[in-house]
C-alpha cells in the first residue's frame, strides 16, 4: 500500500494515524513504514536529526505562542524577522511571518504547538532546494522559488519550480540528512533544503509521508519507484 495524496492529516491527525494503526494491524506492507509515518508527523523530528548531525534551521519549539514570544525569538536569534510555523503541518498552511514592524496584535496566539525560526533572506533571494530519494538512492534535484513578495515557495502560494541539479557539496548534504535518519529501507523520502548565512545548507523538511515529489524534473522517478516497490514484493 502507498500513502497518497493523504495531504490535509495535519488538520487530522489522530484519525489519520488510527487508519494507519487499523491498515498495520491487518498485516498490510505500508510505504513508508508506518512507524516511519508516526515518526514523521510532527516535526519535532527535526530535533532528532539535529542530535543526529544533520544541520536544521534554528528553532525555539513551544507549546504555543503569542506576540512576547515572536519578540523573544527575535531577540533569541539576533534577526528582526522570524517565521512562525505549525509543528503538525504541511503545504506552508497555518503559516506566519513576522518583523519588529509589524508584529501580531497583542491578543494574536497560534493557538497550537508551535515552531519559530528566523527568516531565511536566502529562501527568497536564492530559493529552496528540494532533493527527491528512492530507496536510499538519489533521484532528482528541484530549485522551488517564491512569487514576487511572497516568501512561501508552494504552488498555493504561487511558487514555482525547476530543474536542479546539486552541486556535490551540497548533494553531499542532503544525502547526510538521509543518513541520519533513524529508519533505513525508506521507498521514497523528500529533503527540503534552504542555505543558512554561513553559507551551508541546512534542513528544512525530510518528508517521509506522502511528499508531492516532482516527476515532472524527474522523468525517471516513475521506473525507479515501480523498480523499489517490486523488490519489496518480491
Amino acid at each position: 500500500m502507498l500513502l497518497g495524496t493523504a495531504w490535509d492529516y495535519q488538520d487530522h491527525l489522530e484519525e489519520f494515524l488510527e487508519k494507519l494503526a487499523a491498515v498495520e494491524a491487518r498485516g498490510t506492507l505500508v510505504c513508508n513504514p508506518p512507524p516511519v509515518v508516526r515518526w514523521n508527523a510532527e516535526k519535532r523530528y527535526l530535533r532528532e536529526l539535529e542530535e543526529r548531525s544533520a544541520t536544521i534551521v534554528p528553532t525555539l519549539w513551544l507549546g504555543d505562542a503569542g506576540r512576547e514570544e515572536v519578540l523573544s525569538a527575535m531577540d533569541e536569534f539576533g534577526t528582526d524577522r522570524v517565521v512562525v510555523k505549525r509543528q503538525v503541518g504541511a503545504g506552508g498552511l497555518g503559516q506566519h511571518s513576522f518583523t519588529r514592524a509589524a508584529l501580531p496584535d497583542e491578543e494574536w496566539r497560534m493557538g497550537r504547538p508551535c515552531m519559530i525560526q528566523p527568516f531565511l533572506p536566502s529562501v527568497v533571494e536564492e530559493g529552496e532546494y528540494t532533493f527527491v530519494f528512492v530507496d536510499g538512492q538519489f533521484s532528482h534535484g528541484v530549485l522551488k522559488r517564491a512569487a514576487e513578495g511572497e516568501y512561501r515557495i508552494q504552488s498555493l502560494f504561487g511558487g514555482y519550480e525547476s530543474d536542479y541539479a546539486p552541486e556535490p557539496a551540497d548533494l553531499a548534504r542532503a544525502k547526510a540528512v538521509v543518513s541520519a535518519l533513524p529508519f533505513g529501507n525508506l521507498l521514497y523520502c523528500r529533503i527540503d533544503m534552504a542555505r543558512l548565512p554561513s553559507g551551508k545548507l541546512a534542513v528544512m523538511e525530510a518528508e517521509a509521508i506522502e511528499p508531492y515529489l516532482y516527476p515532472e524534473q524527474g522523468p525517471q522517478l516513475g521506473k525507479r519507484l515501480a523498480a523499489a516497490i517490486m523488490n519489496r514484493l518480491i
